[in-house]
């Protein structure tokens, strides 16, 4: 049964709708991470090399069983993200699980992006490979694109707040780049890419809000489709980035989710995508 609660935001953001004249399709976005073959929710900002990061949830559950889920929910365009070695087949066992409805990342290269295509993926997402020693590094760009072509390419320019500005951040978030996410650069990379990932790694996992800034950059200034994810909290958040995003930016929910081992039912989440996306 939907709860009141979902209702109100609902029947809120239909009004707000009907007075602009406007439909926006935000969608949520889910996520399977994974470490050493398990799903968990983590905090991003706690990985480091040779210590075991500070963890939110662990599920008993299997990849495909969640896969499933989500694809029984009819919610595609997610992602399922490798964190560290150990994680290969679990992956494997979630694309199977609902072939065509996630994107995959963590470790892809050029020469295993296919056989991840094979095995169900819709999109690879890769970050450290097309940086090196703190730049982007385009003929490795170039690289990803001849192998998988663009329309098969999201890049993750997930970011931590440096300076004032937003830099991306790679080697499991540990070390920054010089690249900026600015209207530049999203405009540049969005000709090499179908999609943007981009977590707020300050907040990801702690439930303490969204980077509000930061959406609404990404509202403003990506010129194709973007999915953020950190720090979501309530039902409202989803609200709240359609409203700073322009409609423009996606959200995905991990650590909040009741799934998860949160306070945010996932069968609300879901009738909000639904009723936002004209779904069922």
């Amino acid at each position: 049964m939907v709860s009141f609660r979902v209702v109100r935001s609902i029947l809120s953001k239909v009004t707000q709708l009907a007075n602009k004249g406007t439909l926006t399709r935000v969608k949520f976005r889910p996520c399977i991470d994974l470490r050493d073959g398990c799903v968990v929710q983590i905090v991003g900002s706690t990985l480091v090399d040779g210590e075991r990061p500070v963890t939110n949830f662990e599920s008993n559950e299997g990849s495909a069983a969640i896969a499933r889920r989500y694809r029984d929910d009819e919610l595609a365009g997610g992602h399922v993200i490798m964190l560290g070695p150990g994680s290969e087949e679990a992956a494997r066992s979630a694309l199977a699980a609902y072939p065509g409805g996630f994107h995959v990342g963590g470790g892809i290269t050029p020469g295993n992006a296919n056989s991840y295509l094979r095995s169900g993926a819709s999109h690879v997402i890769v970050t450290s490979y097309v940086f090196r020693e703190g730049r982007m590094d385009g003929a490795r760009l170039d690289e990803m694109v001849s192998a998988v072509g663009k329309g098969r390419l999201v890049l993750d320019l997930s970011c931590r707040r440096r300076d004032g500005a937003y830099f991306v951040v790679t080697d499991r978030w540990q070390h920054f780049t010089d690249l900026a996410v600015d209207a530049e650069s999203l405009g540049a990379l969005a000709e090499h890419c179908d999609e943007f990932l981009v977590h707020g790694v300050d907040v990801e996992g702690q439930r303490i809000g969204i980077e509000e800034d930061l959406v609404a950059l990404l509202g403003a200034s990506c010129p194709i489709p973007v999915t953020y994810a950190g720090g979501a909290r309530t039902l409202e958040d989803l609200d709240r980035v359609r409203e700073i995003g322009r409609g423009r930016v996606d959200l995905t929910i991990g650590s909040a989710l009741d799934v998860f081992g949160g306070d945010v039912a996932y069968a609300d989440v879901v009738a909000w995508h639904n009723a936002e996306t004209g779904a069922r």
